[in-house]
């Protein structure tokens, strides 16, 4: 019997294999989080209007991609240990609202809504957030942070790493093309799998010193930051013994809340039940997104010459959600797609 308990699975079956099924298990958990968080970044960039506030919505596209990565380097460090990713299920997109996979973060409520610096701040620096930050800002003990998260599971690949080998995966099925990091990324034995899941961590939080992760990027959360903030965060030219090395007082970041569309927060199918050009669109855009996570799944189960197919469909996804933000479902406000499974 294995029961979810944080980032942990608890295993009734403490046995080297019974751990190791239970470690499978938070990583496919670890693919469905870093996934969770795709659908509501999408849902706020698609919100933004061709050519406007575009500072921001390079920030959040460049958040996505790697958003896409992470998923990739889970993907690897599972096939890696013999396990076999699952992304074509109705159950693999989560709901929203609702709450993020593997109890992180598990008093924050994750909704599709339109882009403002509220919900960059309440939502997307939450999910982003590292234990402490460079900046002066430390966010308040609230849940587990992803960072956190990652720890369990590295502290389990390496416990279980002393008992017998667990990298036994076809080295085929590793992903090593598709994003620059990846070639370098190959999961073998521990200490590559340790190093990509380091990766997904300071991409996401920075280190405890720098906001900058090891590709030379700003964190997540400090690109989230910036946007809440409106300027860019620089080193401190005149830093002193108690005062944050790093300052959002670089270049502004304008933002124009009138280039944004009126999409409604949260839509569902039903949303659209009486207005069958909107429903037609949805569902449109939902049968896109369901055929990209089902070249994703095939990719990542031992055919990797799929992931351009899949990066087409992800292109054609923006245009699909635009066409139904134009779409006025109540008065003032416009559609948005809800991001349900479609099944082939």
């Amino acid at each position: 019997m294995i029961r979810l308990k944080h980032a942990l699975i608890e295993c009734h079956d403490n046995s080297f294999e019974g751990r190791l099924k239970a470690l499978k298990h938070s990583l496919q958990t670890a693919i469905e989080l870093e996934h969770s968080t795709i659908p509501p970044y999408l849902y706020a960039l698609y919100s933004i209007k061709t050519d406007q506030n575009l500072e921001i919505a390079y920030l959040i596209k460049s958040i996505v991609k790697q958003e896409m990565l992470h998923m990739a380097l889970d993907c690897n460090v599972l096939n890696a240990i013999g396990g076999h990713p699952k992304i074509d299920h109705p159950r693999f997109i989560p709901h929203y609202p609702g709450h993020l996979p593997g109890a992180v973060e598990d008093s924050l409520i994750v909704p599709l809504a339109a882009m403002s610096k509220q919900l960059v701040h309440d939502v997307f620096m939450v999910i982003e957030e590292p234990a402490k930050t460079v900046d002066g800002v430390d966010p308040p003990p609230d849940g587990m942070t992803i960072g956190q998260f990652y720890q369990h599971i590295q502290k389990e690949i390496t416990a279980l790493g002393k008992l017998g080998n667990i990298f036994t995966g076809k080295p085929e099925k590793q992903l090593v093309t598709g994003f620059p990091e990846l070639q370098y990324k190959g999961v073998t034995d521990e200490a590559s799998a340790l190093a990509a899941i380091d990766m997904i961590v300071e991409q996401g939080e920075g280190s405890d010193v720098s906001p900058i992760d090891p590709e030379h990027q700003l964190a997540h959360y400090y690109k989230y930051a910036e946007i809440y903030y409106g300027r860019k965060l620089v080193a401190n030219p005149d830093p002193q013994p108690g005062k944050p090395a790093w300052v959002f007082e670089g270049h502004r970041i304008e933002f124009d809340a009138g280039g944004i569309y009126p999409v409604i927060s949260n839509p569902q199918r039903l949303n659209y039940a009486y207005q069958p050009r909107i429903a037609d669109l949805n569902l449109t855009f939902n049968a896109t997104y369901s055929d990209m996570l089902r070249k994703l799944h095939a990719v990542f189960n031992g055919q990797p010459d799929r992931l351009a197919l899949a990066l087409l469909s992800m292109q054609a996804l923006r245009e699909q959600a635009q066409l139904l933000m134009t779409q006025e479902v109540v008065p003032g406000q416009t559609a948005g797609p809800t991001f349900d499974y479609i099944p082939a």
